[in-house]
C-alpha cells in the first residue's frame, strides 16, 4: 500500500497548482478579463491539449475576440473529443458563420454548406435547442436567394422554437417581420413577447424598434425608464 501511496503524495502538489489557475483564469474569464484569462488557460492547455473546458474557454475567449480560426480550431477539436455534444456543433457553426462572413464571396459560399450541417446536427443531437435554431434563421434571412436565403425556411425554425418557448418564437418571428420591414407586425410579435415573459430583453428589442424602425423614440424612452425601475 505504501508503494503508492508516494507516488499519489507527489501527484497531489501539481494537481492542487493546476485546479487552482483553473479557478484562476475561469473567474478572470467570468470578470471579462479575457486576454488574462487565455494565458493561464493557454498554459493548462500545455499540461493537458485535451481538456474539454479550457478548450472551450479558450474557443469562447477567441470569438469574443473575433480571431475566427483560433475559435474554429477549438471548437473543432471539441466536437472530435465530444462528438455526441450538441452546444460544441452549434459554437462550431457560430464561427464558421462569423469567419464566412468577413471573407469574400467565393470563399464565405463554400463555407455555407458546413455552417447549416453544423447547426442541424446541433438539433439532432439535442431536439430542444433554441439557439441552433435561432442562428438558422439569421443564416436564411442573410443568405441571397441565389443560394439557398428563403424566409419561407425561417419562419420554418421560428415555428419551432415558439414550440419550445413561445417568447423566443415571438422574437424569433418579431425579428423576421423586422427584418423586411413589416414592423407593424414587427410590433405585434414582440408585444406578445413582453406580455408573456416581461423580461427585460423583450422590452429593450420592441423599444428598438420603436426607436429605430418606427420613428417613436418617446414611445422607446417610455419603455426604457419603466424597465429601469
Amino acid at each position: 500500500m505504501k508503494r503508492f501511496l508516494i507516488p499519489i503524495l507527489l501527484l497531489m502538489p501539481m494537481f492542487t497548482i493546476s485546479q487552482t489557475d483553473f479557478d484562476k483564469a475561469e473567474k478572470l474569464f467570468l470578470s471579462k478579463n479575457f486576454d488574462q484569462s487565455r494565458i493561464l488557460f493557454e498554459n493548462i492547455l500545455k499540461e493537458n491539449p485535451n481538456n474539454i473546458k479550457t478548450l472551450e474557454y479558450l474557443g469562447d475567449i477567441a470569438g469574443q475576440n473575433k480571431s475566427w480560426d483560433n475559435a474554429i480550431y477549438y471548437y473543432k477539436k471539441l466536437k472530435q473529443l465530444k462528438p455526441l455534444e450538441a452546444n460544441y456543433h452549434y459554437k462550431y457553426g457560430g464561427v464558421l458563420g462569423m469567419k464566412a462572413k468577413y471573407s469574400n464571396k467565393f470563399k464565405a459560399l463554400g463555407m455555407i454548406s458546413e455552417v447549416k450541417s453544423s447547426f442541424e446536427k446541433a438539433i439532432s443531437l439535442n431536439p430542444k435547442h433554441i439557439e441552433a435554431r435561432v442562428a438558422l434563421v439569421e443564416l436564411y434571412l442573410q443568405l441571397p436567394g441565389i443560394v439557398g436565403g428563403s424566409e419561407k425556411k425561417a419562419l420554418l425554425y421560428a415555428n419551432e422554437i415558439a414550440q419550445i418557448s413561445p417568447v423566443d418564437g415571438y422574437l424569433s418571428k418579431g425579428h423576421i417581420a423586422e427584418y423586411f420591414g413589416r414592423y407593424k407586425e414587427a410590433e405585434i410579435q414582440y408585444k406578445k413577447a413582453t406580455e408573456i415573459s416581461k423580461s427585460k430583453n423583450s422590452f429593450r428589442i420592441l423599444a428598438n424598434l420603436y426607436k429605430n424602425k418606427m420613428g417613436q423614440p418617446e414611445k422607446a424612452k417610455s419603455i426604457l425608464e419603466d424597465i429601469k425601475n
